[in-house]
């Protein structure tokens, strides 16, 4: 009779990736211990002497990695692989193979699916909600407390459901009909419209040059004090909204995609002209 992983086992073998696909990352084998403790029970199940499951648990203990969620389709492939294997219609150096060249892809689209635009945009979302209202700012992070966790273990499990099903077959027609090249444009396209959108709604920068002066209203024959003639953030609003957010948000950018800088070194420079120029500020009487 034919070995057959069951419903229950695959339950575990997902659990056990979705709750410690993260437990044990480092650089020797990034997150093959997670891969090789989510295989663990379809191991158990599908192959009987100790020899066999220590052989199978030794292949997926090695080098692996992904985006853990999208990710996810990767183990139900390898435990159709593994049933397959166990049946005697694979091998397991075919199984290796197919574990390596699935890392690339998967972490691809996971990264522009996912980290790049699924989260941005659920950020986006509840930190609104928590700027709409003062007296609910805690629905903002209670919201995404739930809908994150909730959605990302539904669409894991889709997807590993999906992976151990369609196999391999699935994933290359997948690839091989450009739908992978069409999604992971347009998640980046995406990617950068919620990039852009973050920008104007929570970098702020102000240029807090005035000229004031009395003014004489000879209708009235007073005196109108501290009147605003001139404000270079107005003009410059006036002119192109929001662009000197736009500005540092641009030379952020260059900072760190062109010159290779570092997150803590711009936030340090960031830090450090803030302080100058609010010194700045108190010195000339803008702040005062």
């Amino acid at each position: 009779m034919a070995k057959k992983i069951s419903e229950k086992t695959l339950k575990k073998s997902f659990w056990n990736w979705f709750f410690w696909n993260g437990c044990s990352q480092q650089a020797e084998s990034m997150l093959g211990m997670a891969f090789g403790q989510s295989m663990a029970p379809v191991v158990e199940e599908l192959y009987d002497t100790k020899e066999e499951k220590a052989e199978a648990l030794k292949r997926h203990v090695t080098l692996f990695n992904t985006e853990a969620q999208v990710g996810s389709i990767c183990n139900g492939i390898v435990c159709g692989m593994e049933e397959a294997n166990a049946n005697g219609e694979c091998t397991p150096e075919i199984i290796g193979s197919v574990k390596t060249a699935l890392i690339g892809p998967t972490s691809a689209i996971g990264d522009s699916l996912w980290v790049a635009t699924i989260i941005p945009i659920l950020l986006t979302i509840c930190l609104s909600v928590s700027q709409a209202n003062a007296s609910v700012a805690w629905a903002g992070p209670v919201l995404y407390m739930v809908i994150y966790p909730v959605c990302t273990c539904i669409i894991s499990w889709k997807l590993y459901k999906f992976g151990y099903h369609t196999g391999l077959e699935g994933m290359q027609k997948f690839m091989a009909n450009g739908k992978l090249d069409m999604l992971t444009d347009t998640m980046t396209v995406m990617g950068l419209i919620v990039v852009g959108a973050l920008t104007a709604s929570f970098v702020s920068m102000s240029l807090p040059i005035q000229i004031v002066k009395d003014v004489y209203d000879v209708t009235t024959d007073t005196v109108l004090e501290a009147q605003v003639l001139f404000n270079a953030d107005s003009m410059l609003n006036s002119i192109f909204p929001n662009i000197l957010p736009l500005g540092l948000t641009l030379f952020v950018y260059y900072l760190y995609a062109k010159k290779k800088w570092s997150p803590m070194k711009l936030m340090g420079l960031i830090l450090v002209l803030a302080a100058i120029l609010t010194a700045i500020g108190f010195a000339c009487g803008v702040y005062a």
